[in-house]
């Protein structure tokens, strides 16, 4: 156990820093190598919250995610899909488990079983609160011993650490190299509370933030505290709500750079929009406010009964709206839908992804952007 316990201090440390998402993923993975055994690689996920659809992957060694893999994704009628193991309570399965120890039958371990790997775990990476920013699945060659509770225990506790440092990872990756106007801004600061380095278009955050002077040189009071509560020494991370000067709400998160010369902090402005895939459904089928809103939670994995009960709708209105929703769109069914959804928003982001992953760029989120 203290083997894990360092494990899961150094997760902290490494999730805590702002790093880009690739660096996260290869220095966490060098930490799981020893803590809890798998085979070849581990495979990396981030996931859109809003829709639990995946943005990115990372496996090392593996550019180019198989066509075929994403259709029995979203397409297939087989177990252990992403969606189902981060919504559920656990946040944590292996593909034995929900097969009752026989998976032979399942496509998906047949086609584990051509690269090697015989067992199965994923991990949903879910934060405190419960947003879902990613997954984690990891393999074991045939003959090796089954993942057990102390290891499923260990990756558990760190999920919530992993799910934060994705959503900072993804937050640094877009300030440093902006998609738009609305694309978050990194401020540096050094051990004086001073500017040292900025992103390109963060003055436009940092105006919007109260009390703040730019010819003055004086930063907002908002930037500050987060700033010393994240140079506070626990290596933890600060983050704030804060009302802008136009009305509107903006987040800043704080955290301290570690390096061996003069203590810095890295602090990320972002708007408090709404998820992307809101006004996309909107826009792209025509679907009223509630229609959107069951589609979300179908892509999110929810029944019909789920649906209802979030929504505080009867099952007979559900079903009205889906039928409506199925017309708008084209499609026969949820798999249908969610497919539709996937591969004309999603899959465009995910594979210009592995292109910026090969290109040492910015990793994105959320679904692709339009015109």
């Amino acid at each position: 156990m203290p083997d894990l316990e360092r494990a899961a201090d150094r997760i902290a440390r490494i999730t805590a820093a702002p790093h880009d998402l690739v660096t996260l993923w290869r220095e966490t993975t060098d930490v799981l190598t020893a803590a809890v055994p798998f085979y070849r690689t581990p495979c990396w996920y981030t996931l859109d919250p809003a829709s639990l659809l995946m943005t990115s992957h990372f496996h090392d060694g593996m550019p180019e995610f198989p066509a075929e893999w994403l259709h029995a994704e979203y397409l297939s009628d087989d177990v252990h899909h992403l969606v189902d193991v981060t919504r559920s309570p656990a946040g944590i399965s292996t593909l034995h488990e929900v097969t009752g120890g026989d998976p032979s039958a399942s496509p998906r371990w047949r086609a584990n079983m051509e690269m090697g790997g015989d067992q199965e775990l994923i991990l949903g990476l879910r934060t405190r609160t419960g947003e879902v920013w990613g997954a984690l699945g990891l393999y074991r060659e045939p003959g090796e011993p089954l993942f057990d509770g102390r290891e499923k225990q260990f990756l558990t506790a760190v999920a919530p650490r992993l799910a934060e440092g994705a959503r900072r990872a993804l937050l640094v990756g877009e300030a440093a190299d902006p998609e738009g106007p609305e694309s978050p801004g990194l401020v540096i600061l050094d051990e004086r509370f001073d500017v040292h380095s900025a992103t390109p278009g963060v003055d436009r955050w940092l105006a919007e933030l109260p009390d703040g002077d730019a010819d003055a040189g004086r930063l907002p009071t908002a930037l500050l505290t987060v700033a010393a509560r994240a140079a506070s020494g626990d290596g933890g991370v600060a983050v704030a709500r804060v009302r802008s000067r136009g009305g509107t709400w903006m987040v800043l998160h704080g955290a301290p750079l570690v390096s061996t010369g003069e203590r810095r902090v890295a602090v990320i402005i972002e708007p408090a929009h709404p998820a992307r895939i809101l006004p996309l459904l909107m826009a792209a089928y025509g679907l009223t406010e509630r229609e959107r809103d069951v589609t979300r939670a179908v892509l999110q994995g929810g029944s019909t009964a789920q649906i209802a009960d979030e929504l505080v709708l009867s099952t007979h209105t559900v079903q009205q709206h889906l039928k409506s929703v199925f017309d708008k769109t084209g499609v026969r069914s949820r798999r249908d839908l969610v497919a539709t959804v996937f591969f004309t928003h999603y899959e465009p982001r995910f594979r210009d992804n592995e292109d910026r992953v090969v290109r040492h760029r910015p990793v994105r989120g959320g679904p692709v952007r339009r015109p």
